[in-house]
């Protein structure tokens, strides 16, 4: 795949500023998208926009196909007139309070329902029914996972009666007629979400400003899917995990990251021609105009844990088809809009398969750092012909400015000498975001992707998510008056010297979800 030279804006809808105390699919992400127009970037990337169940981290979500109901935007619903206006109760502007935000959108969400049964138009009624036909190869799954989640006071499916952790045919059809309103309300809530985001990319790309999105590489066990194909997963006779996965020891943890995903049957889903994976991959894409795959690391080989172990230091890496599943992947969509999130420890067996089909890699300034004059991520070491993606830092990194204030003094010298080597003055702390992001606008890399956090110059107290951390995480929010004109000014200006400027004209044809 070749990347139009170009930047993006990394964001996820849940930072949005707003009212409803989460960001939404509505009013303020259009004006995100007007401010990136007039910034002239070319895109938007976004993390996971999964339904998150009662989590937070958009990489453990319920479904690895059903979208994030929090995002649903109840002015919508207000307008039309299936909820009457009501106010937000007084939610925190600068963090999500997700335990607050989840139950009370629940309970909007179910109210609106109501309002739908008794006062939709027919028309409405028939676009509900088409989509619940158009999607059923997942959505009935997860329509019921849901509906039986609630019902079991949102216990994990490992302990629910026997005859439902097994999916006997008997129960299950039981459980379809005597929640078949819950399994409704849950299809409503999926139609409103895709509706919504459909027409916020349209938005967009009539804009000129495209979606990145973002495929977590494993699926969490409380999902949907897990419940539905443990014939696919590495799970004992009760349906609990055996091996969970993770990473071993590196730059962000010295325990490593024990994820606790259960880990695929590769062996099962090749035999299966891997329609898991590539009905998963053509949904996406239904939603976005390239995909970052993360970890793309375990394609190729993965760090398995035993699920007895606490940590993920004893591990083990074992083998993946990535060849056999990529080939696959090539040949049923042709050209693959794929980022490889190729970051931690890499072999040369994984930037081979990455080559091998072409995909970009990434490359983050924030490890560009250390006395290594071969270090991947220093510009100078970026490939000649600029095929990869550069990020100053990603949602995993602290903010430039959190960076730059920790980094000890040999790095901070090194960092100081690779921008004046590139002609950027740094005048002071407060300005020493924008010299990185001018050094990556201004790399052979073909895209370049900043943080609006580093954009609006904001410390730690901001950074979305610490990978070493498992609380604290994921709930930043922009204030609603940061997105100045004159911040987009700027980055439209160093977009147009850096030859960075959106290139996309005109609305990009938006395939269906089904195709």
């Amino acid at each position: 795949m070749d990347l139009a030279r170009t930047y993006g804006v990394l964001l996820h809808p849940t930072s949005l500023a707003g009212p409803w105390g989460i960001g939404v699919l509505g009013k303020e992400a259009r004006r995100f998208l007007d401010w990136l127009a007039r910034a002239r970037a070319g895109y938007w990337q976004v993390l996971p926009l999964g339904a998150t169940g009662l989590g937070e981290c958009p990489y453990l979500g319920v479904s690895a196909w059903a979208g994030n109901p929090y995002l649903i935007d109840p002015e919508d619903l207000f307008a039309r007139g299936w909820l009457a206006r009501e106010n937000p109760p007084p939610f925190p502007v600068e963090r999500v309070d997700f335990p607050r935000v989840m139950e009370w959108k629940w309970g909007l969400l179910r109210r609106a329902f109501s309002g739908f049964e008794q006062r939709a138009r027919p028309s409405e009624q028939t676009e509900l029914m088409e989509f619940m036909r158009r999607e059923t190869r997942w959505l009935d799954d997860y329509t019921l996972f849901m509906a039986l989640f609630f019902r079991h006071d949102r216990e994990s499916w490992s302990r629910w009666p026997e005859p439902l952790r097994r999916r006997d045919p008997e129960a299950l059809a039981e459980a379809r007629r005597d929640l078949k309103d819950e399994i409704r309300f849950h299809a409503f809530t999926q139609w409103l979400f895709f509706q919504q985001w459909e027409a916020l990319r349209r938005y967009g790309a009539e804009r000129g400003v495209r979606i990145i999105g973002d495929v977590p590489i494993f699926v969490s066990y409380q999902s949907a899917e897990v419940w539905a194909n443990p014939d696919l997963f590495f799970l004992d006779e009760r349906g609990e995990p055996t091996v969970v996965g993770g990473v071993p020891p590196d730059y962000f943890s010295p325990e490593g990251q024990r994820w606790g995903n259960p880990l695929y049957r590769w062996d099962k889903m090749e035999q299966r021609g891997f329609d898991f994976w590539i009905d998963r991959v053509r949904t996406v894409l239904g939603t976005c105009d390239l995909i970052r795959i993360d970890h793309f690391r375990a394609f190729e080989s993965y760090w398995e844990i035993l699920a007895s172990e606490p940590t993920a230091k004893n591990g083990r890496w074992v083998k993946a088809p990535g060849d056999r599943f990529f080939s696959r992947l090539k040949e049923l969509l042709g050209d693959l809009p794929f980022i490889a999130e190729d970051l931690g420890i890499i072999t040369d067996e994984v930037y081979a398969l990455r080559d091998r089909f072409r995909l970009p890699g990434m490359k983050v300034l924030q490890f560009a750092f250390g006395n290594d004059a071969k270090n991947p991520h220093l510009p100078e070491n970026f490939p000649e012909d600029g095929h990869c993606v550069v990020y100053p830092g990603t949602h995993d990194n602290d903010t430039l400015l959190g960076w730059w204030r920790t980094l000890p003094e040999t790095e901070r010298a090194q960092a100081l000498q690779t921008l004046h080597a590139h002609r950027i003055r740094v005048a002071g702390d407060n300005e020493i975001g924008w010299a990185f992001i001018r050094l990556a606008f201004h790399s052979r890399a073909r895209l370049a992707v900043v943080t609006l956090q580093d954009i609006l110059g904001l410390g730690s107290e901001s950074r979305m998510n610490n990978p070493a951390t498992s609380s604290g995480n994921w709930g930043f929010r922009y204030l609603e008056d940061a997105l100045q004109p004159k911040l987009a000014t700027r980055l439209g200006r160093l977009a147009e010297e850096s030859q960075r400027a959106s290139p996309f004209a005109g609305p990009r044809p938006v395939r269906r979800r089904a195709d």
